[in-house]
């Protein structure tokens, strides 16, 4: 509203895949809890309303919620950066993080590529390049190379944005998430973990190969026949997975003025602006109204 953009484009959500497995028994588990709108399609019914979902067999249960879709990334990244913009915000680009330091004064001080800033309170967002700057976060937040498919459908009516919802499904291959065409003449789509390859991020693997497209191709062309045409593109990006696969949000126990949000394992996104609000907080007054116990540093030290 604050825009005039349109940023989320609403397309219903299917999550779901083996009757038993973890997607489809917490997506229904979410829903009631939440009391939100849902239906529960075997695979029949969802053929019978999308049939771009062709390939999926008896076993398969899914939950389907209405008000599920996808934001459009780059421009919602845009509408914060003119929103903080607008606000009085000084952003510089361009300009690499190299360390940081608590200072006697309480505070906290930055070196970049360009010099240094010093501040009373410091937030670290760095996706993969956490660990990086937080070394308490090696080994809990660590990124792993995911690659993309497009594809151009050889039926494109179905995979339109009205026809063909936003999904999340466990098969035997593994679990992906897809999304319908928009923009890009291609659907959409990833393996989660993909080839549980672990990356450097200042030193990525960006070439997606042969291997990649083929392992992405069949899932296509088992699951989704009509949507299996020719690749249109294929794209790596990086992943930063906790241990749990849950977020980490937290201060550091050790300068507390310093507030961290890492490890967000591929599903974070879709958070940002309610976890922008919850590190503002901890920066403001050092304490959040939302719950981020799932969240805490000391999970980990706990789990043993």
């Amino acid at each position: 509203a604050l825009t005039g953009e349109r940023l989320l484009i609403k397309t219903g959500s299917v999550e779901g895949g083996h009757q038993d497995g973890p997607t489809f028994r917490g997506a229904l588990e979410a829903a009631e809890l939440h009391d939100l709108a849902h239906e529960v399609l075997d695979a029949d019914e969802l053929r019978r309303r999308y049939p771009a979902y062709a390939g999926f067999d008896r076993h398969t249960s899914v939950v389907w919620q209405p008000d599920g879709g996808f934001l459009m990334a780059e421009r919602t990244m845009l509408a914060h950066v003119k929103g903080a913009m607008a606000r009085g915000a000084d952003l510089r680009f361009r300009e690499p993080v190299l360390s940081w330091e608590p200072t006697d004064a309480g505070g906290v001080r930055v070196t970049t590529a360009r010099g240094s800033h010093e501040a009373d309170r410091l937030v670290i967002t760095a996706g993969p390049w956490a660990r990086r700057l937080v070394p308490r976060l090696l080994g809990l937040a660590e990124p792993e190379r995911q690659v993309l498919a497009w594809l151009q459908p050889t039926r494109p009516e179905l995979f339109e944005p009205h026809r063909f919802p936003v999904f999340l499904v466990d098969v035997d291959e593994g679990s992906f998430y897809g999304f319908p065409v928009h923009d890009v003449p291609g659907f959409k789509f990833g393996r989660y973990h993909h080839l549980r390859e672990p990356i450097d991020p200042d030193d990525p693997d960006r070439a997606a190969g042969p291997v990649d497209e083929a392992l992405l191709r069949d899932f296509a062309t088992r699951y989704f026949p009509d949507g299996a045409g020719p690749t249109v593109m294929l794209k790596a990006c990086i992943f930063t997975n906790s241990p749990d696969e849950h977020f980490i949000i937290d201060r550091l126990p050790e300068t507390p003025q310093v507030s961290v949000a890492a490890g967000f394992s591929g599903h974070g996104y879709k958070f940002c602006s309610v976890v922008g609000e919850v590190m503002a907080d901890l920066a403001i007054r050092g304490e959040t109204d939302h719950d981020i116990g799932l969240f805490r540093l000391d999970r980990f030290s706990t789990a043993a």
